[in-house]
């Protein structure tokens, strides 16, 4: 019986224990196949521990391009989605306009919407407009899906400010400029640098909607894919694991930052 009572107790952290463990056994998975040596083309089996892939992560050919490019685009990406959708999400909360409730269901559209169904509405356009399938058409492609999930991250942070202390900061002779850049950038800056995280994490991880319009150019998802088909080098085992430790250390030093504000607070 003190069993079942003690479970009872902590069977919601329990539970929550296990999905974390579940979710994060992926990674761990990853990181370990990293440092193995397969005998064959394909790294699904344990053979023996190597630290070679780690001393040449760039050892596969065209793999660190693909890397470099997809940095690249989830950057300008992340660039262009982040200052559109702030700009759409202060409109939608801070003003009156007609058609107010359609863009805001619009808005949540290409959240909803099949990837697929995306990707090849944006093909068929491009290839209407003429336009060359490669890096600018994925750029453009990437900031209109990643567009949605910067604007309800920040709109969710633009509703909860109080807008008391941008009327106090207007009663203390400061103009709509410096309001805008001392209060209310502050105060929303949690929101966009969400909005901003999503959108880098879902630009770098596209796949559907980047080979439909990707044409020649091969990003790393695109080279993870291929690369399966014929053999999965441990190189993306290194690069995988690389970026899962380097989120984490983000992750980590964001508490430790918010830890220590609060503690100066107090």
């Amino acid at each position: 019986m003190p069993f079942v009572t003690w479970l009872r107790k902590k069977f919601v952290v329990i539970a929550g224990l296990l999905t974390l463990a579940y979710l994060l056994l992926p990674n761990v998975i990853v990181t370990v196949f990293s440092f193995n040596q397969p005998k064959g083309r394909f790294n699904y089996q344990w053979q023996q521990f190597s630290l070679d892939a780690w001393k040449d992560p760039c050892g596969v050919a065209g793999m660190c391009g693909s890397l470099s490019l997809s940095l690249q685009i989830a950057f300008w990406a992340t660039l262009g989605a982040t200052a559109l959708g702030t700009a759409i999400a202060f409109a939608l909360v801070r003003y009156r306009f007609r058609a107010r409730g359609t863009v805001n269901s619009l808005i949540f559209l290409p959240m909803a919407m099949p990837e697929v169904v995306m990707a090849a509405s944006l093909l068929t356009l491009f290839l209407n407009m003429g336009a060359q399938l490669g890096f600018w058409t994925i750029l453009i492609a990437h900031i209109m899906f990643c567009l949605s999930f910067v604007v309800t991250a920040v709109k969710a942070r633009v509703m909860s400010m109080d807008p008391r202390l941008e009327q106090a900061a207007q009663d203390l002779y400061a103009g709509p400029f410096q309001t805008f850049v001392r209060v209310t950038l502050p105060i929303a800056a949690p929101g966009i640098a969400a909005g901003a995280l999503l959108a880098f994490a879902l630009s770098f991880d596209d796949f559907i909607i980047t080979n439909f319009n990707a044409g020649s150019t091969v990003t790393f998802p695109m080279f993870v894919w291929g690369s399966a088909q014929r053999g999965t080098p441990v190189q993306i085992n290194v690069i995988g694991t690389a970026m899962f430790l380097v989120a984490v250390l983000f992750v980590l030093t964001s508490m430790v930052i918010t830890h220590r504000r609060n503690k100066q607070k107090a």
